[in-house]
C-alpha cells in the first residue's frame, strides 16, 4: 500500500462516548489516537463534569482538566430525557462500531441504550460498560472513585512511610481506561471476524489489582503482605531517594550484582567490592542500613548536574526527582514528540499529552479538544444523512436543551 492510501489504525471506526471525567475519557481518547472517530454524549449546558470542576488558578476561564483528557474528539449535545434526543442517540448507536459508558450500572439502561437496546439496533455493536466495581456483585452500587479504588486495590498498604498513601495521580481510572481501549480493540477484531458485537465489562477495581498483580507474588502464594517501605525496594539495595547538595533529589536503583562494580566506582566507594557484607544482592538487603547511611551522605556531597554525570557513565539506573513541568520539558519527552500543541477555539494555543508510542505507517492526527456541542448539527449529518431542514428542527428542539 502506497503512503497516499494508508490510514491510521482504527480510520473509519466510530465511537460512541458516553462517559465523563477520567476513566472513560481516557479509554475513547486512545481510540482517537488510534484515529478511531469519537462522538463524545455531553449533557446541554453542562458537558462533561471536568469542564466545570475549579478550575487552575489564574486559568479560571480555560477548562484545562478537560483539555488533558478529550483531545481529537467531537462533542454531540443532547438531552437524553426528552423523546427526540432518545431518538437521535439510539439512531447514532445504529452507526456506531462501539459504545463507551462509565455512568452507575443500569443508568444508561434506564435511558434506553443499554446492552441489549443497542445490541438489537446494532448486532456487531461493542458497548463497554466501565465503573468502579463492575455490572455484577456485592460492591455493584458503590461510587467508584480512584480514591476509593485506590484503597480497596491495595496499592494505598505498599505505598509511602508509616500511614497509607495514595498515589498522587489518579492512576485507578487511567488503568481501568487503558484495559478498556484493549478490550474493545480486540472486540472490533472479532466483531468483524465473527459479525457479532460483544459487551464489555470491565471493572476498575479488576484493573488495579491486575496491574498489581507482578508485584503481589508473595502474596498470591505465601499469603503474605508486603507491607511499606517508602521510596525504597525490599529486594533490592541500594534502591532509594537521596538528596543531593544543591537540594534536588536522585533515585537510584541496583537491579542486579551486576550494576554493583559501577554503582561503586560512581560513588568513588570501591572497597565495598572487596566487602562481604555487600558482595551479593541478598547481603546487601541484610545490610540495608549501613550502605543507606553512608550513601546517603556521600549523595548529599555534590550537586545532581555532577551525579547525573557520574552516574549515566557508569550505566547505574537512576533519574532526578522531576515535578510535572520538568517531566514535560525533559529532553527524551521533546525527542520523541510526546507533547503537541493544538489550536483551541477559545483558549487559542494549548499543549496536550499525546499517544505514547511511535508507529510506523499513517497516524491520527492530534486535534483539540472540542467545545460543548460543537459538533452536533455535522454527526447528525455525517452519520445519520439527515437533511439540513431535520438538523434544523432538532437543533431548536427540546433534544439538545
Amino acid at each position: 500500500m502506497s503512503e497516499s492510501q494508508a490510514k491510521a489504525p482504527l480510520s473509519g471506526f466510530r465511537v460512541l462516548d458516553f462517559t465523563q471525567v477520567v476513566a472513560g475519557p481516557f479509554c475513547a481518547a486512545m481510540l482517537a489516537d488510534m484515529g478511531a472517530e469519537v462522538v463524545k454524549i455531553e449533557r446541554p449546558g453542562f458537558g462533561d463534569d471536568t469542564r466545570r470542576i475549579t478550575r487552575y488558578k489564574d486559568r479560571e476561564e480555560h477548562e484545562d482538566y478537560f483539555y488533558a483528557n478529550n483531545r481529537s474528539k467531537k462533542s454531540f449535545a443532547v438531552n437524553m430525557k426528552t423523546d427526540a434526543g432518545r431518538a437521535a442517540v439510539r439512531a447514532l448507536a445504529g452507526e456506531a462500531d462501539a459504545l463507551i459508558e462509565n455512568m452507575a450500572p443500569g443508568k444508561l439502561a434506564e435511558l434506553g441504550l443499554g446492552w441489549e437496546d443497542a445490541r438489537a439496533a446494532n448486532p456487531r455493536i461493542v458497548y463497554c460498560s466501565l465503573s468502579g466495581f463492575g455490572q455484577s456483585g456485592p460492591y455493584r452500587d458503590r461510587v467508584g472513585l480512584d480514591p476509593i479504588l485506590q484503597a480497596v486495590s491495595g496499592v494505598m498498604s505498599v505505598t509511602g512511610n508509616e500511614d497509607p498513601t495514595q498515589i498522587g495521580a489518579p492512576l485507578a481510572d487511567v488503568l481501568a481506561g487503558m484495559f478498556s481501549a484493549y478490550a474493545i480493540v480486540s472486540a472490533l477484531h472479532a466483531a468483524g471476524r465473527e459479525g457479532e458485537g460483544r459487551h464489555i465489562d470491565v471493572s476498575m477495581q479488576d484493573a488495579m489489582v491486575a496491574a498489581l498483580g507482578p508485584r503481589m507474588g508473595e502474596t498470591l502464594q505465601a499469603g503474605v503482605s508486603p507491607g511499606r517501605h517508602g521510596n525504597e525496594n525490599p529486594m533490592r539495595v541500594p534502591a532509594n531517594t537521596y538528596r543531593t547538595s544543591d537540594g534536588e533529589y536522585v533515585t537510584v536503583i541496583v537491579q542486579h550484582d551486576g550494576f554493583w562494580p559501577g554503582f561503586c566506582r560512581a560513588l568513588e566507594i570501591e572497597d565495598w567490592l572487596e566487602d562481604e557484607r555487600f558482595s551479593t544482592a541478598r547481603a546487601r538487603v541484610a545490610n540495608r542500613g549501613a550502605i543507606n547511611e553512608r550513601v546517603s551522605a556521600i549523595f548529599a556531597s555534590r550537586t545532581m548536574a555532577e551525579w547525573e554525570r557520574r552516574l549515566e557513565a557508569e550505566r547505574v539506573g537512576f533519574s532526578p526527582v522531576n515535578d510535572y513541568e520538568r517531566a514535560l520539558s525533559d529532553p527524551q519527552v521533546a525527542h520523541r514528540g510526546l507533547i503537541k500543541r493544538v489550536e483551541h477555539p477559545v483558549s487559542g494555543e494549548i499543549r496536550v499529552v499525546g499517544a505514547p508510542w511511535i508507529m510506523s505507517g499513517a497516524q491520527a492526527d492530534v486535534k483539540p479538544p472540542p467545545l460543548l456541542g460543537q459538533h452536533t448539527a455535522e454527526v447528525l449529518r455525517e452519520w445519520l444523512g439527515w437533511p439540513e431542514e431535520e438538523v434544523a428542527r432538532f437543533m431548536a428542539g427540546e433534544g439538545v436543551r
